[in-house]
């Protein structure tokens, strides 16, 4: 075989014509690549993508076929040499049929907090995908390239990349443009470090306050989460169905196909004991929504059962419904050790090849994120219990992913792009994010805080509590460039106008609240209640006391292992909080409760007993600054809850689009939620007006127009978010008491009206029949509107045959 060398060429130049494949990198460098793969279809970027695939795959052996469809991420030692740089003689000797993935190249050494083995800088991690690309493109076979992924949920799990309010805030701003907008920066920081896929969004359905990953979603209720979940992958991936990626984006993962968000007794990868009824109206719509109105070419499964099948062995799940009704072309990824799981966990393998031959058999193309389940499939082929097509199908999907991702044209890092991540454009969209994920829930007149301009006595305000100077961003977390604390931020917004004074009141973990940290221990209570001594002390000489309070990214967050819990049984404060806000309350000072957690703030005591409740989630980075903003009225908080709050457990199940049979009472308490869906307070005031239909009567399948005149009929700028719910007086089967239809958020200055005109579409209409077959049953619809999902007027609506 012959070759030639050519010095590397400038970042985005192929030659794949001439058989040769630019390789940019910090320095000048030299490749070789075969000259015999010069005239191969399959580098031709003129022809189809399938035409492509089919070329090549028709040209790759057996071994070749099964490295494509695994991932190494556990293993990364064995193919980097001293300083943690790609060694590709290693990586020949170790994988001599290619890689099809590698995970997080951010990483140094698989899984391990970045705190103990620090993450690369942006230099390292690019010209480690550099070198591994070069490798797999020049010194393998065929020279297909890798696929690196890396984690996005709320901003690029990697260093210096910009850190967005937690999925969870991001849901309680209730505006998807924004919500574009910001998966769009993700993917411009993503591309330009080389890495063309990311895992996420998460479009799970969560319906239970204790499992730890509830921060992870878009909340409780299916339309919302669709509407958010469309456009991050929008905003990832670019507009539209066709598959290839345009310029600066990356391929989304949608995640995690189902039930994962209501698991039995709320414990992570429990049971999802949920009916096919259920499934389909509740959890499938997500997923349905941005399969079929997006680019999306990568669905990930859940680690759950359903009815006694786990989803990577579901073919019902992952064939008939996903491929076969929604006509997803995609490929299925496996959750991170799924595979793996059906025999250790689920126990329906005796082993992880059996559990690999039944997840390939199921539907399931590509094993995250080490290929354990996967490794072994060549000789489950040639030993008969796997047919070759299987492979194929798996081979061709996860081919056709790298095509339409430009891998095979120009996969290459954009270094001075990269260097310029986090920048002063992702600071103000961070800022802006932490905006509008606010939600006052309570105000009685303490915010926001009234400073003098100058001249009078300054007052004084306590900052108090263990969230208070710290900026805590929540499970998956990357590493901006810079965060402001909440302590920091009102600083710098008061300036002089204010003294500030400050003390932790408790420690609500012992050490470092790492999420990635496996053992999780309270705070010393006697500690604790000598701090909370020492905090009223404090408090004692101020005017207002805002206290932070709430979790850390350990005591709620993604339990993966025993070993590595993050669910709990009782959802109010941990520690020693409580304690700290009845003896700061016992002073008779206004308290403003400002809550920093990654879970529905089911807090009774202090929704009873606070002056003032700013729900803030896991903010970002700029987290100290929009707060101190809120908190001064610099701006206006507009978010709304993208969930119910229940009081207590003993409530739970709680969401708002109940059946009408549930909640019909209890003794000794109430089924009424401590706060509603939707709900959201603003320091202005806003009158809407009862809604009105484009027409009383439609024919099934048609649409109507809702329209909500909105009034600020107070003395600030503010935004409302416009809710419109809708109910079936009569149907067939049992439908929820009220349904989210339609939203939007929209900005008013004082006195300000405008009619908001929400489109309504015929999917809203539709039932799942007793022969579970999807349909418009003509009769009365009762449409209602407001500002949250229980202040609402409503209006009746008659669709026809």
């Amino acid at each position: 075989m012959r070759g030639i060398k050519r010095a590397a060429l400038a970042a985005g130049v192929c030659l794949a014509a001439f058989g040769m494949v630019a390789a940019p990198g910090v320095q000048a460098q030299q490749v070789t690549i075969e000259r015999a793969m010069k005239d191969a279809p399959y580098w031709n970027a003129a022809l189809p993508t399938e035409q492509r695939v089919e070329d090549l795959l028709a040209r790759m052996t057996l071994d070749e076929k099964v490295a494509q469809i695994i991932t190494i991420w556990d293993s990364k030692g064995q193919i980097q040499s001293e300083g943690d740089v790609f060694d590709p003689a290693k990586a020949a000797a170790k994988f001599p049929d290619g890689i099809g993935q590698i995970a997080r190249p951010s990483d140094r050494a698989g899984p391990s907090s970045p705190r103990v083995v620090p993450r690369r800088n942006i230099e390292d991690s690019i010209q480690y995908v550099i070198d591994a690309q070069r490798w797999a493109m020049t010194q393998t076979r065929l020279g297909i390239p890798v696929l690196f992924h890396e984690e996005s949920l709320h901003g690029l799990a990697a260093k210096d990349a910009t850190a967005f309010p937690q999925a969870i805030g991001l849901a309680s701003t209730w505006d998807p443009s924004l919500i574009r907008d910001i998966n769009a920066l993700i993917a411009d920081e993503t591309h330009a470090r080389g890495v063309h896929s990311v895992l996420s969004p998460v479009v799970d359905v969560a319906r239970d306050p204790r499992w730890g990953r509830i921060e992870e979603t878009f909340g409780e209720d299916p339309f919302l989460v669709g509407e958010m979940g469309v456009a991050s992958v929008e905003g990832l991936m670019g507009a539209g169905t066709q598959r290839k990626l345009a310029p600066g984006k990356v391929m989304a993962t949608l995640k995690h196909m189902t039930g994962h968000g209501q698991p039995e007794s709320g414990t992570n990868v429990g049971p999802a004991q949920i009916s096919e009824r259920t499934l389909r109206e509740m959890f499938f719509p997500p997923f349905e929504q941005v399969v079929k109105r997006t680019k999306i070419d990568a669905v990930m499964a859940s680690y759950n059962e359903i009815d006694g099948v786990p989803s990577h062995a579901n073919r019902w799940l992952l064939d008939k419904v996903l491929r076969g009704e929604w006509g997803y072309r995609g490929a299925v990824v496996s959750d991170y050790y799924a595979i793996e799981d059906m025999a250790r966990l689920h126990h329906i393998a005796p082993d992880n090849a059996r559990a690999g031959e039944i997840a390939l058999l199921a539907g399931v193309d590509v094993d995250l994120p080490e290929g354990a389940g996967f490794k072994d499939l060549a000789k489950s082929v040639r030993e008969g219990r796997v047919p070759e097509a299987a492979i194929d199908n798996a081979v061709r999907r996860l081919l056709t992913t790298k095509f339409n991702a430009g891998l095979f044209d120009n996969p290459w890092p954009d270094l001075a792009k990269a260097k310029t991540s986090n920048g002063p454009e992702g600071v103000a969209l961070a800022r802006l994010a932490a905006e509008k994920s606010l939600v006052l829930l309570k105000n009685n007149g303490a915010l926001p805080l009234a400073l003098p301009a100058g001249g009078s006595k300054k007052p004084t305000i306590a900052v108090i509590g263990p969230n208070a100077d710290v900026a805590r961003l929540g499970g998956y977390y990357g590493e901006p460039r810079a965060s402001v604390t909440p302590l920091q931020g009102i600083r710098a917004a008061v300036g002089g106008r204010a003294t500030i004074v400050h003390s932790m009141g408790v420690e609500i973990v012992k050490g470092d609240s790492d999420w990635w940290d496996d053992p999780v221990e309270l705070g010393d209570r006697d500690e604790n209640l000598r701090r909370i001594a020492e905090a009223v002390e404090v408090a004692k000489t101020a005017d207002t006391i805002i206290l932070f309070i709430g979790d850390t990214e350990k005591t709620s967050r993604e339990g993966w292992a025993a070993g590595h819990l993050g669910d709990r049984t009782s959802l109010d404060l941990v520690g020693e909080q409580n304690e700290l806000f009845t003896a700061l309350k016992a002073l008779g000072k206004p308290v403003v409760a400002v809550l920093v957690n990654g879970r529905p703030p089911s807090y009774p005591t202090i929704a009873a007993e606070a002056d003032a409740v700013l729900e803030t989630w896991y903010a970002g980075e700029q987290q100290g600054t929009a707060i101190a903003d809120a908190l001064l009225g610099n701006i206006n908080p507009g978010g709304k809850l993208p969930v119910t709050v229940a009081r207590n457990a003993g409530q739970l199940p709680m969401f708002y689009n109940h059946k009408p049979s549930a909640r019909r009472g209890y003794l000794f308490d109430t089924t009424t939620p401590l706060y509603p869906f939707g709900w959201g307070l603003s320091y202005t005031a806003f009158a809407l007006g009862a809604p009105q239909l484009s027409a009383g009567s439609i024919k099934a399948g048609s649409g109507v127009t809702v329209t909500v005149p909105v009034t600020n009929t107070g003395k600030r700028a503010g935004d409302e978010v416009v809710q419109v719910y809708l109910r079936d007086e009569v149907s067939s089967v049992t439908r929820p008491v009220k349904e989210l239809v339609g939203f939007q958020r929209v900005t008013l200055q004082p006195g300000e009206t405008r009619n908001v005109a929400i489109p309504i579409e015929p999917r809203a209409f539709m039932l799942w029949n007793t022969d579970m077959k999807q349909v418009i049953e003509p009769g009365v619809f009762t449409i209602m509107a407001g500002a949250n999902s229980e202040e609402l007027q409503s209006v009746t609506l008659t669709v026809t045959e």
